[in-house]
């Protein structure tokens, strides 16, 4: 996992991230029928939010969009590539939105996942996010930040 660097990303970098979350939301494809085109808009994210990708040699392996409101983060999407799946890097982008909500002073994050991805909605429990409500088949949930 060292050979992991996590940076900002940059326009040249958003097909790959794409092609990224692609293959991360793949899994759910066979299960979930009304799976948004998750990957769309990410050149856009790039150009408009805090967008970083975790990079192992010249390949995207992760990445992270995070949206600033006045008051509150939203974590737009997360995505591992399967390949790197269970070696810690999704906790490494979550640890890293949440240093720069605090950099910013933003204290709430809130994001928003489907029903039917249950191992995502134990995996955010786990880092300490509550569900805060359902909308249809969506989940969403809040974590307020401590202090560090």
């Amino acid at each position: 996992m060292s050979d992991i660097k996590i940076r900002r990303a940059t326009q040249q970098d958003a097909p790959a991230f794409a092609s990224c979350i692609d293959a991360a939301y793949s899994i759910y494809a066979s299960r979930i029928n009304d799976l948004p085109a998750v990957s769309e808009g990410i050149a856009a994210d790039v150009e408009n939010h805090l967008v970083w990708v975790a990079v192992s040699g010249t390949s995207i392996a992760g990445g992270v969009v995070l949206i600033l409101t006045v008051d509150f983060a939203l974590l737009a999407n997360i995505a591992v590539d399967p390949k790197w799946s269970g070696k810690g890097l999704g906790r490494r982008l979550m640890e890293l939105v949440e240093t720069e909500c605090r950099k910013t002073g933003i204290r709430e994050m809130r994001l928003s996942t489907h029903v039917q991805m249950p191992e995502n909605i134990r995996f955010y429990e786990r880092l300490g996010w509550r569900q805060s409500g359902r909308s249809g088949n969506k989940i969403h949930m809040s974590k307020l930040l401590q202090d560090s």
